[in-house]
């Protein structure tokens, strides 16, 4: 019967679809997430289909019984698949290769479609050969070719799309990675038995001297259904055998690759406890103590955010500054949790009634609130924060709610999706919903970036909010990140004020969070002024505007992935800067710290 073909190229492409979705996942963590790595997966992927397609027409020009060559196919993909899962895990993570050491960001995409070639092209030419196998399988003679290659291309899609979802939807977040391959190789070991089975029992074989009449031709008799059935027999106890030992070369994701992605070959050793792993729906998340027993907080193959001195300083000032310049800052929202601290400096305002924070990744409010609550000031179970698990763009974009203040933690636009909260559009909707003197901050990387992104994430940001302004954050010396403060009004901020709400006894500790960054005052805060618009229009003459239709962000600073200019960058900046004039108002004495602070200070 062909209904076995039908299901069995269902069941290859059920998993040729979710192995894309997880391979993707986790190359994605040792090659950066970027938009190019997106495109040189599909590329190899592509091209091992391509090349088994071609090879499968080829062969079933002559063989006699495709059908045989179809279930072969299957069971080698279980070895194929197999490999792929030990080297995503087990080999490549651990070549002993530096990222830094490229001088050219295409000298890293080549290095990395080589290493995809490497580790998925096997089971892609497996599955390139089995369609024209399984369409060869069910030819005969006076069958409508359209309806046949019709019903097999549907069987193949429907098994496909459903592997697709169940991959990323389903499998990784509830059973994790290395289940989810363990169940694709079983699956594709089912495939190749429902082919060969049938095949070997009801084929013609030679027939035996016991199935011989006395005068007469060979007939299919007794001798020949036994010696079928124990072929396939043989068949089944063998595939099955070798699968049972092929899935136990899956292992887990480590945790070193989900922590630090494409520099775990050059950490290994030095990384610290990695203490927490776990995969979730949209991302894979660690937490590691780091060799000086700081807190990591690692996501997607990266530290997001830690209690590093620089990472605490930019995490609260992005809180601080979106309470502490409006009036009255009473709803907030935070775009990602993070590890919660920017989120915890909000929300420690005793004049904010209510936080929500918008998160996409369940998993991420349950881990930070378990290991970081030290640090983010418990915000997860902070009674007036609710914890909105949506995409921020489409929480923001179908809420009727307004907010006194917007910020992001940290975010790396160079991460594939990220542009899409940088965009002119995004930031006009965010704008939309201020109420009137409300803030929007948001964290422009400066490290692992390119002057063309940051130009035009800051332009971008100024065509929306053409009064904010530029508060950078310093570390050892030099430019290592920048908060954006944008307001629908001309900006004005009162140092007296801030300085007078800093010595309340209910703003103790915000003055104490305050102080741990090494900020104590108001001049302190308002000295990280780096610039605005009007400032910076030569600055950013040639700057690419980042639209929704374009996200032109993500293609700027994905190539600025293993780029250390952020000194560089902050440095173009400030030959820009002048005193804000308009900006601040205060006493006289305070005025006059913040210009020598402004004029002195890099």
């Amino acid at each position: 019967p062909t209904t076995v073909v039908y299901v069995a190229i269902a069941l290859s492409g059920f998993c040729a679809l979710a192995g894309e979705v997880i391979w993707t996942r986790l190359l994605g963590l040792l090659f950066g997430a970027t938009v190019y790595t997106f495109s040189i997966i599909l590329a190899v992927f592509l091209i091992g289909l391509g090349i088994g397609s071609s090879a499968g027409s080829m062969l079933s020009r002559s063989l006699a019984r495709p059908r045989l060559a179809l279930g072969w196919c299957q069971l080698l993909a279980v070895a194929a698949i197999a490999w792929t899962a030990r080297t995503l895990t087990q080999s490549l993570p651990y070549w002993p290769v530096s990222p830094t050491l490229s001088p050219d960001i295409w000298l890293s995409f080549e290095f990395d479609f080589v290493r995809a070639l490497w580790a998925i092209l096997p089971p892609a030419i497996l599955w390139g050969a089995s369609f024209p196998l399984a369409l060869a399988s069910v030819t005969s003679e006076g069958q409508d070719p359209g309806r046949l290659v019709g019903r097999m291309y549907a069987a193949n899609t429907i098994g496909a799309v459903v592997g697709s979802l169940s991959a990323s939807l389903l499998l990784v977040a509830w059973v994790g990675s290395q289940r989810a391959q363990q169940g694709m190789m079983a699956l594709s070991a089912l495939a190749g038995l429902l082919i060969l089975v049938p095949a070997i029992v009801k084929g013609p074989l030679e027939s035996g001297p016991h199935d011989r009449h006395a005068d007469g031709p060979p007939k299919d008799g007794h001798y020949n259904r036994k010696l079928r059935w124990a072929g396939a027999l043989a068949v089944v106890v063998v595939a099955l055998g070798l699968t049972a030992l092929l899935v136990r070369v899956v292992r887990p994701v480590p945790g070193i690759l989900v922590a630090y992605g494409r520099y775990a070959a050059t950490v290994f050793g030095q990384a610290g406890d990695i203490f927490y792993v776990a995969e979730g729906l949209n991302s894979s998340v660690a937490v590691s103590r780091l060799p000086n027993g700081r807190l990591g907080y690692h996501n997607a193959g990266k530290i997001q955010a830690s209690s590093q001195p620089e990472d605490m300083r930019l995490q609260r000032m992005l809180g601080h500054l979106t309470t502490l310049v409006p009036k009255n800052p009473r709803s907030v929202l935070v775009i990602g949790c993070g590890a919660g601290v920017t989120a915890g400096a909000v929300s420690i305002s005793p004049q904010v009634e209510r936080v929500t924070i918008a998160e996409i990744e369940p998993l991420v409010p349950q881990v930070v609130s378990t290991y970081f609550g030290e640090h983010n000031y418990n915000v997860i179970r902070n009674p007036k924060v609710r914890v909105q698990i949506d995409d921020a763009r489409h929480f923001l974009l179908t809420s009727k709610e307004k907010f006194d203040g917007i910020t992001s933690d940290p975010l790396d636009p160079w991460v594939k999706g990220a542009a899409t909260l940088y965009t002119k559009e995004f930031f006009e909707a965010a704008k939309a919903h201020l109420n009137p003197g409300g803030v929007v901050t948001l964290f422009v990387q400066l490290y692992e970036s390119t002057p063309e992104a940051v130009k035009s994430e800051v332009a971008t940001f100024f065509e929306v909010f053409p009064n904010g302004f530029i508060a950078g954050n310093i570390f050892r010396g030099v430019g290592y990140d920048m908060v954006l403060v944008g307001q629908v009004e001309p900006i004005r901020i009162d140092l007296d004020e801030v300085d007078a709400r800093l010595t309340r006894p209910e703003y103790a500790a915000v003055a104490q969070s305050l102080r741990e960054i090494g900020i104590t005052s108001a001049v302190d805060l308002f000295a990280t002024y780096a610039g605005r618009a009007a400032d910076l229009t030569e600055w950013m003459k040639d700057a690419f505007i980042n639209h929704d239709s374009d996200l032109r962000l993500q293609y700027l600073a994905g190539l600025g992935l293993e780029r250390y200019e952020s000194d560089q960058i902050y440095g173009d900046i400030l030959k820009h800067r002048r005193f804000p004039e308009g900006l601040f108002t205060g006493s006289e004495p305070l005025m006059r710290a913040l210009r020598q602070r402004i004029d002195r200070e890099p």
